[in-house]
């Protein structure tokens, strides 16, 4: 079977997690510090703050810049419903709105017409590991003076211009779940170049202390683990060669998958793109669904994956939402997108012979 996503942990990670356990500091310490700094230096950012997953990052950070009751937040539709949630836990209303049809990424033309007097911020989505229109994007929020949040959760490494995601807005919030570009187990890591919101986001995710049992305000227990930062550490070192076989994974693919009603991702001119899904768009030219293409490729022993079957607004848990814009492209984009195999350890034999299994389809 070919999966659809693999964790890449070898030898390197294995060692570095064995000196954690034998050091008997097994929790947030040194090793957190080496690896928030080492990957801030890698976005380009002055601080780097270890959090113990994704969402975290993103909640913490929402937290950090004040965002509450009575406040709006614009998100993409067409994305992992944590983006969304992670304003609602914040008791704040998340705005749901339409992707352009070419990137899957946020419209900025959307996000413009949202703008209410309620808006305070907007969490960008760099989707699949393509980055959003940053500098349009960047533009609005600076003329209506919201928070830009860089969700790039799926991005790591990627570019936009000369600069390196989660080096353009308020904050970047990263994700290091097993199956990302790179993991630490399970965990995340907020960017920023602002000192007072690295320190607030610092005290938000450690019980709200200013210093130890001087405890300021509210705060959670969201830690990055030493464990995890050795797992970190090591993956850091090797994720430009891991973003660089999912590209070459991915032009494989954009050259032999030249089937009638198959469209393959594009990506933007100032943009790197670091694919961590490769998601096609089935169309109705496809001799069969793309359901149907599932279960074909499942039966020649290829995995693949829809991200994602429901728009965030069309959640039950957001459905009843009156005020949410239409998001056409999400919708019809929800019942088309199909996710291949690209992870590192995907050779270029397996991507031929998915290839080839997709325009075998009759």
């Amino acid at each position: 079977m070919i999966p659809i996503a693999q964790p890449s942990i070898g030898d390197t990670e294995i060692a570095a997690v064995a000196d954690v356990m034998r050091s008997g500091m097994l929790a947030q310490g040194a090793v957190v510090e080496a690896f928030e700094e080492q990957f801030a230096a890698s976005c380009g950012t002055n601080y780097g703050i270890g959090v113990n997953s994704g969402t975290a990052a993103l909640h913490a950070v929402l937290l950090a810049l004040g965002i509450g009751p009575g406040d709006e937040v614009i998100v993409p539709s067409f994305t992992f419903i944590a983006t969304a949630t992670s304003v609602s836990m914040c008791r704040a209303t998340p705005v749901m709105v339409d992707i352009e049809e070419d990137t899957f990424t946020i419209s900025p033309e959307a996000i413009l017409a949202a703008c209410s007097p309620r808006t305070k911020a907007v969490i960008g989505v760099h989707l699949f590991g393509h980055p959003f229109a940053v500098g349009p994007v960047t533009e609005i929020c600076e003329d209506h003076n919201l928070f830009l949040i860089e969700d790039c959760a799926q991005a790591h490494g990627a570019t936009y211009g000369p600069g390196t995601v989660g080096s353009f807005g308020t904050a970047g919030c990263f994700s290091f779940y097993p199956t990302k570009n790179m993991t630490t187990g399970e965990g995340g890591m907020v960017t920023t170049d602002d000192a007072d919101l690295a320190a607030r986001v610092r005290r938000i995710i450690n019980h709200g202390q200013s210093e130890k049992y001087l405890h300021t305000e509210l705060g959670f227990n969201l830690r990055m683990t030493n464990i995890g930062a050795a797992i970190g550490l090591a993956q850091l070192k090797k994720l430009e060669e891991m973003n660089r076989q999912r590209q070459r994974n991915a032009a494989c693919y954009d050259a032999n998958l030249q089937s009638e009603g198959i469209s393959t991702p594009s990506c933007r001119d100032n943009a790197t793109h670091v694919y961590h899904q490769y998601a096609v768009r089935v169309e109705d030219t496809f001799p069969v669904s793309r359901d149907a293409l599932m279960e074909h490729l499942r039966k020649h022993g290829i995995g693949s994956a829809v991200h994602y079957p429901i728009p965030v607004h069309r959640q039950p848990l957001y459905a009843e939402t009156a005020d949410n814009p239409p998001c056409p492209v999400a919708e019809d984009l929800a019942g088309r997108v199909l996710s291949l195999p690209v992870h590192p350890g995907v050779t270029e034999d397996e991507c031929r012979f998915v290839c080839d299994m997709i325009r075998d389809v009759r």
